[in-house]
């Protein structure tokens, strides 16, 4: 498979198909026992573990369950300002600048920075979830399932907003889904996996 800067390529299978294990071997979860990984023509099996890492943060990922993949005893504003404190040098000012920034762009009002997980709507914390997935400024995004656990209208929410995000930021994207109606909306290809190998790509 081969997603280019600002496509999206939605992964589509049903459930145990092996969609999540191909995100978790793109975004370093697990290791590949065969097969190449790469993100912007660097081999991430081949990296030393400091440079393994510093490529890995240029990859986001948007869990299914905002609520379990936020931290329940930290403020949101916390949760979203993390991959800062990980991978960069920036002050605590300027963190809290990106994390406004941020706010602003996935359109979560900025004074729910001091809110926790529990006192979001459950489309807030997706948003959360994206703006911490998009903190790095990440050259691909993998969205597995962002929003199956959500209704149709706050779904919509969703899958505009990230439509508008890519336009601005124009990452890569790997959509990963079983609802063959949210891929009419959001992807540019097509790869359907099937028996842990993907079948057909159009």
């Amino acid at each position: 498979m081969r997603i280019n800067s600002g496509s999206t390529l939605a992964l589509v299978g049903e459930s145990g198909a092996g969609k999540t294990t191909i995100a978790k071997l793109i975004s370093g979860q697990i290791k590949p026992n065969s097969g190449l990984v790469l993100l912007n023509g660097e081999n991430l099996n081949r990296l030393n573990s400091k440079a393994r890492r510093q490529a890995l943060s240029r990859i986001g990922y948007v869990f299914q369950d905002s609520g379990s993949a936020l931290n329940p005893r930290k403020t949101i504003g916390w949760s979203i300002a993390e991959p800062l404190l990980l991978h960069t040098n920036l002050d605590a000012n300027e963190r809290l600048e990106r994390v406004e920034e941020m706010l602003n762009q996935v359109q979560v009002p900025v004074e729910l920075a001091s809110r926790f997980p529990h006192e979001l709507s459950g489309g807030q914390r997706q948003r959360v979830g994206i703006a911490r997935a998009l903190i790095l400024q990440p050259s691909l995004l993998i969205a597995d399932e962002p929003t199956s656990a959500l209704d149709v209208t706050v779904q919509r929410r969703v899958l505009n907003l990230l439509h508008d995000l890519q336009q601005k930021y124009r990452y890569a994207c790997l959509f990963i889904t079983h609802d063959v109606g949210v891929v009419q909306e959001v992807a540019s290809e097509v790869a359907i996996i099937r028996n842990g190998s993907v079948q057909h790509i159009s």
